[in-house]
């Protein structure tokens, strides 16, 4: 889902790369495959209020199913993963199931436009406010510009709408928000970790499961498990299970090595923007010129701020 948090894992594909491999236009179909898994991502969570699954149960897809198939590769990853701080994995394990429960409660009362702009889209000014409150870091002043164009984009999503905005919308975005601020500090977990795409995977898979098992053992979260069939699980079985826990994490981490993260981030910066086309047809939902328009600021803002970081 956010830019630029698979570059320090690419140096570990771009050794191992055969020839065909390298190809540049591999790279271009894989960040397609990602950019659609991104949009999928905001549709499938925003599509989990008219499914008979609860968020727990989508929740489970989402951790159960990459696990499992990554399992082959734990034995090499084990010694990746022992060196973890453990501060660090608790800031990786923010992306798992508190993301994932705070971003659902957030497309409950939004839309899969909200859902992709104000997680993803985001997520750059959510890294500089917690590097500030943590770190005292400053925000170099080249990066004024691209994050007070994102701040704008967002603002204007929910000001710009033609009808009056609600307090169950406002709730919303507020969990949106939120959700990009623990995405934020995901991002820089993963950062200091240093474990490549698959370790990654396994950490936050793992951790989640188990935290998701124990919540559901003791009824702090609600599971319709049994009443819903497997044709309802295969769209999250495919988007959240497949796409968003395995392909988009190693996928991003390969574009990465074959593109550069510039392009791929740039491109990467479209998902919140197809994510809004797809829910016309497919959710039924209809979106303002406003709502375009701010998507289109805070894209700008994404990749200028992705090519500006990738300057300094």
């Amino acid at each position: 889902m956010a830019v630029n948090i698979m570059a320090d894992s690419a140096a570990n594909l771009r050794q191992s790369a055969t020839p065909w491999h390298q190809s540049t236009a591999i790279g271009y179909v894989v960040l397609a495959m990602v950019v659609m898994v991104w949009a999928g991502f905001a549709l499938t969570m925003r599509a989990i209020g008219a499914s008979p699954l609860a968020p727990a149960d989508v929740a489970m897809i989402r951790f159960a199913v990459p696990l499992i198939l990554l399992l082959p590769f734990t034995f090499r990853r084990l010694n990746q993963l022992r060196k973890v701080v453990p501060k660090d994995a608790l800031l990786v394990l923010l992306g798992g199931v508190p993301f994932f429960f705070i971003a659902s409660e957030g497309a409950r009362t939004t839309s899969a436009a909200y859902v992709g702009a104000l997680i993803a889209g985001t997520t750059p000014v959510a890294v500089a406010i917690l590097l500030w409150c943590f770190e005292r870091w400053s925000t170099p002043r080249r990066q004024w510009l691209p994050l007070g164009l994102i701040i704008l984009g967002a603002g204007g999503m929910v000001v710009g709408q033609p009808q009056p905005v609600t307090s169950e919308t406002m709730h919303g975005v507020a969990f949106l928000l939120v959700a990009s601020l623990v995405w934020g500090a995901y991002t820089i977990g993963l950062k200091r970790t240093g474990v490549d795409a698959i370790a990654n995977g396994l950490l936050i898979s793992t951790g989640s499961l188990i935290v998701l098992v124990v919540m559901i053992a003791f009824g702090l979260v609600k599971s319709n498990f049994g009443h819903f069939t497997f044709a309802d699980t295969l769209p999250f079985l495919l988007v959240q299970g497949v796409g968003v826990g395995l392909l988009s994490t190693v996928g991003y981490a390969f574009a990465i090595s074959r593109l550069g993260a510039a392009k791929s981030s740039t491109i990467g910066s479209l998902a919140p923007a197809v994510a809004t086309l797809l829910a016309i047809p497919l959710l039924g939902e209809t979106q303002s010129l406003a709502t375009f328009f701010s998507i289109a600021i805070i894209t700008a803002g994404v990749v200028l701020s992705s090519r500006r970081s990738q300057k300094g």
